[in-house]
C-alpha cells in the first residue's frame, strides 16, 4: 500500500482528528480491536494503549483456550498429553505451523516455540559460535539490547576469549540514532577473515529502525559467516523472510506483538540446510530426542530434525496455548495486511508529531516506512521526560520511556486505532505545553 505525502497533511488539530476518523472508517483490520481485552482505568474508562513494543495486549479468546486446557488437565490427567484438538505431547506442531508464515519458514520444522528469548541465544551461540584462532570475533551493535549483549559476552567468556577484543561493536555515524546499511556490510567485510559470528536484531528496540537482514545475511553467508538475529522487536511487527534470506538462526519472544502474555515462550528459527546436521553442536535434551523413538529412553542422543531437535524439556502446555490463540489472529489478519495498517499508523503518527511538537522533539525512528516498524521513538530537547510521562499516564495514555529523554509510542495494528494515535500527540502537546516549552 502506498502512502501518498498529500493524505496525511494536516493543517489543525480539528483536521488531524477529522483524518483519524476517515482513516478508521477505512480499516480493514478494525474489527480485530474488539477481539482483545483493552485496558482501563479505575473508573472504567478505556486507556490509550501504545505499548505492545513491551508487552502485547491480551486476546480474549486465550481465556477459553487457557480454561479447555485446564479443564482437559482436571478431567483427564495425564491423558491429556494424547488427546484433543492440542494434545500436549505435540503442542510445539501447532505454534510452529501457525508461525510459518509470519517469520518466512519454508516449514514448520524450521521453527520451533521453547524456554525464554535469552535461553536461546545461548543455545544457538553454542551451535553457531565456534571460534578458531583467527576467527573469533562477534558483530553486534553499539547499543544492543542488554540481555543480548550479556548472552555475547558471556559465550565468548566461555570460549576463552576477552570481550574487549572478541566483540566487535558497530555504532551509529556521530550525530545520527540509526545503524547505516553500507556501514555495517563494509564492517563484515572489513573483518571478513576474523568474524566467527554476526548477530543483529530485526528491529532496533530504542530507535525502532529495521535492520537491513537480507542485505546483512547475504553479505555474512557469502564470506562463510554464520548469522543470526535477535527479532523481539520484528516478529509480528514486520515482515521476514529467514528461510529466502539464508539466516542461520533467529530468536525472539511472543510477549510483545505476539501478544502472548507476560514472560512468554520464546521462539527459535533454524534454517533448513541445518535440519539434518547431526554433528551441529548442541546442548541436548529428552525433548529433542527423535520423536518417534523418544520414549525409548536410549543412551544415545538422536536428534529430531530441525528446530525441534534443540528442545530441552516438553513444552509448557499452558504458557503454550496463549501464543496458540495469538498466532491463529495473525493468520486471520494477514502479516502483510497487518504491515500495510503499520505503515499508515507510523505515517499518521509522524506527520502529528512534526505538525506539532516537531520544534520540541529529535525523531530516533527512520522517516522510510520501509526502516521501521510499529515504534516511533523520540528524544525531548527541553521538556523533562518523567514530568512528560506523568502527565501521559494522567490522562490514560500507556506508553514507555526510555532514560534519560525518549520516549517510544507504538501503535499495533490488531488492536490500535488511528484516533488512539491523535489523542497520544495531543497529550503530548499539552504535557510539553504545561512545561512552558512551546513557542
Amino acid at each position: 500500500m502506498r502512502i501518498e505525502s498529500r493524505e496525511m497533511q494536516v493543517s489543525s488539530w480539528e483536521e488531524a482528528e477529522a483524518l483519524a476518523g476517515r482513516l478508521d472508517a477505512e480499516d480493514d483490520l478494525a474489527e480485530f480491536r474488539g477481539r482483545f481485552h483493552l485496558p482501563r482505568d479505575t473508573n472504567g474508562i478505556l486507556k490509550t494503549y501504545m505499548c505492545g513494543n513491551s508487552l502485547g495486549l491480551m486476546p480474549k479468546v486465550t481465556t477459553q483456550r487457557l480454561q479447555q486446557h485446564l479443564e482437559t488437565w482436571g478431567q483427564t490427567g495425564v491423558e491429556g498429553h494424547f488427546h484433543g484438538k492440542e494434545a500436549w505431547l505435540t503442542i510445539e506442531d501447532a505454534t510452529s505451523a501457525l508461525s510459518s508464515n509470519i517469520v518466512g519458514a519454508k516449514s514448520p520444522l524450521e521453527v520451533v516455540y521453547m524456554n525464554t528469548l535469552t535461553v536461546n541465544i545461548h543455545l544457538m551461540m553454542v551451535a553457531f559460535y565456534r571460534p578458531t584462532g583467527d576467527r573469533f570475533k562477534v558483530l553486534i551493535e553499539q547499543k544492543a539490547f542488554p540481555s543480548d549483549d550479556y548472552a555475547v559476552q558471556s559465550q565468548v567468556k566461555f570460549h576463552g576469549y576477552d570481550p574487549e577484543s572478541a566483540i566487535i561493536r558497530l555504532r551509529p555515524r556521530e550525530g545520527e540514532s540509526t545503524l547505516r546499511t553500507e556501514d555495517i556490510l563494509d564492517t563484515i567485510e572489513r573483518e571478513r577473515d576474523s568474524l566467527a559470528l554476526v548477530f543483529f536484531p530485526g528491529v532496533q528496540y530504542l530507535s525502532g529502525q529495521v535492520l537491513p537482514m537480507a542485505a546483512i545475511a547475504e553479505s555474512a553467508s557469502r564470506h562463510g559467516i554464520p548469522v543470526g538475529f535477535d527479532l523481539a522487536h520484528a516478529v509480528g511487527n514486520i515482515e521476514v523472510f529467514l528461510h529466502d534470506w539464508g539466516v542461520d538462526f533467529a530468536v525472539w519472544c511472543s510477549y510483545k506483538y505476539l501478544n502472548a502474555g507476560p514472560g512468554a515462550v520464546s521462539g527459535v528459527f533454524l534454517h533448513e540446510k541445518h535440519a539434518h546436521n547431526k554433528e551441529l553442536p548442541r546442548l541436548a535434551g529428552w525433548w529433542g530426542y527423535d520423536r518417534k523413538s523418544r520414549f525409548q529412553m536410549n543412551e544415545t542422543f538422536v536428534p529430531q530434525p530441525g528446530a525441534y531437535g534443540f528442545q530441552l524439556s516438553n513444552p509448557p502446555v499452558l504458557a503454550s496455548v496463549p501464543i496458540v490463540s495469538s498466532l491463529e489472529l495473525f493468520e486471520e489478519a494477514g502479516i502483510a495486511n497487518i504491515r500495510r495498517k503499520s505503515e499508515k499508523l507510523t505515517a499518521y503518527l509522524e506527520t502529528l508529531l512534526l505538525k506539532f511538537v516537531g520544534s520540541e522533539i529529535d525523531m530516533l525512528t527512520p522517516s522510510n516506512p520501509e526502516e521501521r516498524g510499529n515504534q516511533i521513538s523520540i528524544q525531548l530537547k527541553k521538556a523533562k521526560l518523567q514530568k512528560v510521562h506523568s502527565y501521559l499516564e494522567s490522562e490514560g495514555v500507556v506508553c514507555d520511556t526510555r532514560e534519560p529523554d525518549v520516549l517510544r509510542i507504538s501503535p499495533v495494528p490488531l488492536y490500535s486505532t488511528f484516533h488512539d494515535v491523535f489523542s497520544v500527540v495531543k497529550c503530548l502537546y499539552d504535557a510539553i505545553q504545561k512545561q512552558g516549552l512551546h513557542n
